[in-house]
């Protein structure tokens, strides 16, 4: 029996999307629908709403603490969002991916593109919405922006979705149940690859190929 050392490692995944795209609701039911998978908890100096926990949310802290982080290079990426820091820390990713758990790391195209530049182990997919008009219909639905809010955000999304070439996989959320199974199934292709299977599955290979 194989000890944790033996472990394959587990995969960055970089998932990107425009604001209304379905990222949010797609990555929590892969989470529901498959072991090991976890989702990236990024850092922030932004105090904590009311129902968010520390370490589920986001690691809340004081902006000393995450200035120190910043300074050892302790982030892949990090940002300033309306006078808060929110960055996404190195050592709970790899601490994660080292006992095998593939990690779903939300962000947009340019933190998957600063994080892309700094390692070559990283499955990055993006989801596109079916249309523009199914997209405005979203963003509508959630009835929490005004008309101006909403053009804001459109604009946004487009610009987000001038990136879409950069990624790995392209999954269109037309309808959820099929587009949750396209990203059910890159995740387990990727587990099925020959240098992780081959680690997961040394004994069966050893008494496959003993004399």
């Amino acid at each position: 029996m194989s000890n944790q050392s033996d472990k394959a490692k587990g995969t960055l995944f970089i998932v990107s999307a425009p604001s209304g795209a379905g990222k949010t609701s797609l990555v929590k039911a892969l989470i529901a629908s498959l072991d090991n998978v976890a989702v990236s908890v990024s850092h922030t100096t932004r105090p904590s709403r009311p129902g968010e926990v520390d370490g589920v949310n986001y690691h809340f802290v004081d902006e000393e603490t995450f200035l120190k982080l910043r300074s050892d290079d302790g982030f892949f990426e990090w940002a300033e969002v309306f006078g808060n820091l929110y960055g996404t820390a190195k050592a709970g990713i790899d601490d994660q991916l080292a006992q095998g758990i593939d990690v779903i790391l939300e962000i947009d195209w340019q933190g998957a593109r600063q994080i892309r530049a700094q390692r070559d182990d990283t499955a990055s997919l993006f989801i596109l919405p079916p249309s523009t008009a199914t997209l405005r219909q979203r963003l509508t639905a959630r009835g929490q922006d005004n008309d101006e809010v909403i053009e804001k955000r459109m604009l946004a999304a487009k610009a987000e979705l001038a990136h879409y070439d950069e990624a790995d996989f392209l999954i269109l959320n037309d309808v959820f149940e099929r587009a949750l199974e396209d990203l059910q199934s890159i995740v387990r292709a990727y587990r099925l690859k020959q240098e992780k299977q081959s680690r997961n599955l040394q004994g069966t290979l050893s008494d496959l190929l003993s004399d």
